[in-house]
């Protein structure tokens, strides 16, 4: 049976007008973002099949294309919109957090590091370079790794610092293997930072490990 036949308030664009979008499941949200189906299947049948495929959601959203495109009724076209998607989604809360104090909203912050750096299949190191009021100049990944690990230079991110003409920083680097526990090597690296920044009076307010969840090194204690 085509959606179009179903009750009107079980059709999940319908669904999603009349009580928001938070009442629909992940079939008939990404059902919306599908919008046909393919031969024999309606597009929540499509998203159930989609989803059972790669796992759930997030599995699904960050797929590279070559494993998104391989699945029946994706294709380049779909990749592309869907990036398209994910990327308002983190520019919409960067600006949310731009707006605003990273220490009065700590956890917009927190939301847009984990939206911005969760899925990355290697380690990322970035910085939040913030005035003296603590409000955002500018976001910048500066290092990249493999897997397990990314070499963080202090003498980069002084630099930086300065051209940036920064008051204080938020450090940020994520775990691809989604365990957001700071290691031994996370607290020095960041004591080394710490020590050389404060030669030219730039404060670490906080280092925020990434995972499938975060951690807060100030909230630990560890700075």
């Amino acid at each position: 049976m085509a959606i179009t036949d179903w009750p009107v308030d079980e059709r999940p664009r319908e669904k999603l007008l009349s009580r928001g979008p938070q009442a629909l499941s992940d079939a008939e949200l990404l059902a919306i973002f599908l919008r046909t189906g393919v031969a024999g299947k309606t597009a929540v049948d499509l998203a159930r099949e989609l989803l059972s495929m790669f796992g759930g959601l997030r599995p699904l959203l960050s797929a590279d294309q070559p494993a998104f495109c391989s699945a029946r009724g994706l294709g380049k076209a779909k990749f592309a919109q869907l990036q398209a998607v994910l990327e308002m989604g983190r520019r919409h809360l960067f600006e949310v957090v731009s707006r605003g104090d990273a220490l009065v909203s700590p956890a917009d912050t927190r939301d847009y590091l984990l939206l911005r750096m969760r899925d990355y299949h290697a380690e990322v190191f970035a910085c939040l370079f913030l005035d003296n009021r603590h409000r955002i100049i500018e976001f910048e990944e500066l290092f990249r790794g493999t897997i397990d690990g990314a070499s963080v230079h202090p003498r980069e991110i002084v630099k930086r610092a300065l051209h940036h003409n920064a008051a204080a920083v938020i450090f940020a680097h994520n775990h691809p293997s989604g365990v957001a526990e700071p290691s031994r090597a996370d607290e020095q690296i960041t004591q080394r930072l710490t020590d050389a920044l404060a030669l030219i009076d730039v404060r670490v307010l906080d280092h925020i490990v990434v995972g499938d969840k975060t951690v807060s090194f100030a909230e630990r204690g560890l700075l």
